[in-house]
């Protein structure tokens, strides 16, 4: 059950909306947590898109988001990039390349690898694998699957093949809920009362778990009938959408 609510994690992708549409009421929905004056942060594993497409995106689909609410994976994975003074080889696509503009780049000491299937050629993954070969680090901004589609992880996985551990980054790794959780501020403890509502059952909710905080799913997006019973989730955590997920939170603040 969830109790003491202050801050709440909000998963974009499958939560908020699919694709270029938004889950029905779900702009309500973020309005009434806001009126609750509840912290909210949004969160996102997405490789694809920057910072500043993604806030466009969600603009464009009628959600009143400031771009310093939204903690993305590209985010996190600079974060590490400038705290460990790396020079990265960059397997992004163009728009996520964004999000690393003013990262020195030159004489690589290490590879950072999201989704970017124009990256993903055999030329590429040499050059790559070659970098590590000499001690570059692999850093994996999530190592997530897609369903029938070949996700990082499959690459990911690749690239570890020459005895090298990677580096991940994005959910559902502790160290990205926790620092999500500490940028809202003012929480005390920042998993304290802090609650992730997500579609997927691994990467947003059992990773939340994981960490310290709630968790709560919703059958929308990735969601497959009978997820919840991957991590023994309680039913009342389960629930049909976003709209239904803020009930459950505003009755529990």
């Amino acid at each position: 059950m969830l109790k003491n609510i202050k801050a709440v994690l909000v998963d974009l992708s499958g939560t908020l909306h699919i694709g270029d549409t938004a889950v029905h009421g779900a702009q309500d929905a973020i309005a009434k947590l806001r009126n609750h004056r509840l912290k909210i942060k949004f969160v996102t594993n997405t490789t694809k898109e920057s910072l500043r497409s993604l806030h466009s995106r969600l603009q464009r689909l009628g959600f009143d988001i400031d771009p310093d609410e939204i903690y993305s994976s590209l985010t996190s994975a600079r974060r590490v990039v400038e705290e460990q003074h790396l020079r990265p080889h960059l397997m992004l696509s163009d728009s996520a390349r964004e999000d690393f503009d003013g990262v020195n780049v030159v004489h690589p000491n290490a590879v950072v690898m999201g989704l970017s299937p124009d990256h993903f050629n055999y030329d590429e993954m040499n050059h790559a694998m070659a970098l590590l070969m000499g001690g570059a680090k692999l850093i994996a901004i999530n190592k997530v699957r897609r369903g029938m589609s070949l996700g990082t992880g499959a690459f990911v996985a690749a690239l570890e093949y020459v005895n090298v551990e990677s580096i991940v980054i994005g959910k559902p790794q502790k160290i990205f809920f926790f620092v999500a959780a500490l940028s809202m501020g003012g929480c005390g403890c920042p998993f304290y009362g802090c609650v992730m509502i997500g579609d997927d059952v691994r990467d947003d909710v059992g990773g939340a778990i994981e960490a310290g905080m709630m968790g709560m799913l919703v059958r929308s997006g990735k969601y497959r009938a009978g997820d919840e019973m991957k991590i023994g989730l309680s039913s009342e955590l389960v629930v049909e959408d976003v709209r239904a997920a803020v009930k459950v939170v505003l009755a529990s603040v």
